[in-house]
């Protein structure tokens, strides 16, 4: 996803332990899994959405609506 190399990703969080400690570092990491998670899960949603959308046949609202009327002449 963002190609970095395990030197890469031992050096990020080497710094982010040393700058936010041994102790808010599990909860920051466990917010950041929460979020990101979430936002996977919206964004899913939304693409779901899209498609059915994309694939939903027309609706009927192209064509007139039957009166009253109209409708109880079927119904006969």
């Amino acid at each position: 996803m963002f190609n970095i190399g395990m030197s890469e990703l031992l050096l990020i969080l080497a710094i982010a332990l040393i700058i936010l400690g041994p102790k808010k570092l599990p909860d920051i990491a466990k917010a950041l899994g929460k979020s990101l998670g979430e936002f996977r899960r919206a964004s899913d949603e939304i693409k779901e959405t899209i498609e059915a959308d994309l694939n939903a046949p027309e609706s009927d609202s192209d064509k007139p609506e039957k009166t009253k009327e109209e409708g109880d002449k079927e119904r006969d």
